[in-house]
């Protein structure tokens, strides 16, 4: 039987069908004979125990300028739906935060992907620091002088804040750099949390890798090369994707960290490497199959969905 599957995203008007990785979830699910319910972040509603949202039934194809259709709104109790797929993109930001409170309360009855409760714990740039052997050098810290410390003693470092995302707000300093104390006050002035600093790694001109893991496994991986004049790879400031294969320290990545995913319920994820050295640990909202399977590799939307009706026979 087909499953009921309510998709917490972003609009849908707006999405880019090429490249999107919740429009190819969907249509995967879509093809399986599971129905969609569609609903925004702010949809989301908790009263007297019950987790609801403000839904509608949604049919999708692989039209551009005509690649949804959205049926008449209702409520609908989330328990009584078999899989949430939270798929907003970030800011992790305390809205974020609260809504994985809500969808916690879901479970076990129904299937929430990524499990909220450790996507809430997990952040991309601090998650990562559990794997120290596999990082480049990191400070996170709001102190003026440990920064400065830090690029004394490595020269040349990256500055982002600690919770942006899609390559917004990340500086290239290097050693003679006279912007640096500018860029922490602006740091403190719009942000409240620490910003994350690490060391340059060079080999970000040859790319930054994106690897893709499903339930803990290698699934695929995109080798994006930033622009010219450019520190970010980022996709969307011009990072171009090609095709790659993994070296043997980039498999020693994926093992050390499948089986730490898997057993947190970060049934997607998406791992950023650059150099050998892992950068990010993507769990919020994670992209790049699309891309994957343009350049010949696997269909990762089809290995996603397997692994959840893996987990909803289990």
């Amino acid at each position: 039987m087909g499953l009921v599957v309510a998709i917490q995203m972003d609009p849908v008007e707006r999405i880019d069908i090429a490249g999107d990785s919740t429009f190819a979830l969907g249509m995967e699910a879509q093809g399986r004979g599971h129905s969609l319910l569609y609903y925004g972040p702010r949809d989301l509603t908790f009263r007297d125990g019950i987790v609801a949202a403000r839904v509608r039934p949604l049919a999708l194809r692989a039209v551009k300028g005509d690649h949804f259709t959205l049926g008449p709104s209702h409520v609908q109790d989330l328990s009584r739906v078999d899989v949430v797929l939270m798929r907003q993109d970030p800011p992790f930001d305390m809205a974020y935060i609260t809504a994985t409170h809500i969808l916690e309360r879901l479970q076990p009855g129904t299937l929430v992907i990524n499990d909220p409760f450790h996507v809430r714990n997990a952040p991309e740039k601090i998650f990562v620091t559990h794997f120290r052997d596999l990082m480049p050098p990191t400070l996170i810290t709001s102190d003026r002088a440990e920064i400065a410390q830090f690029r004394n003693e490595h020269r040349d470092i990256i500055l982002k804040p600690l919770y942006g995302n899609g390559g917004a707000g990340v500086f290239r300093v290097k050693e003679d750099d006279e912007n640096l104390g500018s860029m922490i006050e602006m740091f403190t002035q719009f942000y409240r949390e620490p910003v994350i600093v690490q060391r340059y790694l060079p080999d970000v001109r040859k790319g930054d890798k994106r690897i893709i893991l499903v339930d803990g496994e290698f699934a695929g991986a995109i080798n994006r090369v930033p622009a010219q004049g450019e520190a970010r790879s980022n996709m969307h400031v011009g990072g171009k994707p090609e095709p790659t294969t993994l070296t043997p320290r980039e498999r020693e990545i994926c093992d050390a960290l499948g089986p730490e995913l898997k057993a947190r319920g970060l049934v997607f994820t998406g791992i950023d490497v650059i150099g050998g050295f892992l950068t990010e640990i993507n769990v919020t909202s994670p992209t790049g199959i699309q891309e994957v399977k343009r350049f010949g590799g696997a269909d990762i939307a089809k290995l996603i969905w397997d692994a959840i009706e893996r987990r909803k026979k289990g």
